[in-house]
């Protein structure tokens, strides 16, 4: 098992060390069938000579090469361990978009289903995958922007007012 390390933003790092490694600090290993582990995958590349010792706030498994008929045919996580900060950026984004992706849909279904209150449902999201580096109003606020966007209307009815100055 061979792991890097890179910064993220503090949520983030909670998010997946919550999600993917139990509210444990273990390594964060990311599922074969998620878009995450495979943008590592294309990502990874062999460790500049000149470059520092890994450091960030979470620690990621690499994925590990498969082998077919005694050839490998991919890349050897041991020679490509190293993850720039553009790739950083680049993961930061897909794991961002994964999980308010999953809190939106944790919202909707609550709030329409159910019944619960927004603030609930944030509070419950928080408490299960060990968020505390960013506010509750920080993340239904980003719901209610994203909600805006995705289901403005086409055209907005214009307001008159109907006035009648004819006196019956």
């Amino acid at each position: 098992m061979v792991t890097t390390k890179i910064n993220i933003k503090p949520h983030l790092a909670e998010y997946c060390y919550g999600k993917f490694s139990g509210c444990s600090r273990d390594p964060v290993r990311f599922p074969y069938n998620l878009e995450v582990y495979h943008t590592i995958w294309d990502l990874m590349q062999k460790r500049p000579v000149d470059c520092p010792v890994d450091s960030g706030n979470i620690e990621i498994v690499l994925p590990n090469s498969r082998k077919k008929d005694d050839h490998d045919i991919s890349k050897d996580p041991r020679v490509y361990n190293y993850l720039g900060e553009r790739s950083a950026r680049i993961i930061e984004r897909k794991i961002e978009v994964r999980m308010f992706a999953e809190l939106h849909d944790l919202l909707d279904e609550n709030k329409h289903m159910f019944g619960i209150d927004y603030k609930e449902t944030i509070f419950q999201f928080m408490s299960k995958y060990g968020i505390d580096s960013i506010t509750e109003d920080a993340l239904i606020k980003n719901f209610y922007r994203w909600r805006d966007v995705t289901r403005r209307k086409k055209i907005r009815r214009s307001y008159r007012k109907n006035v009648s100055d004819k006196a019956y």
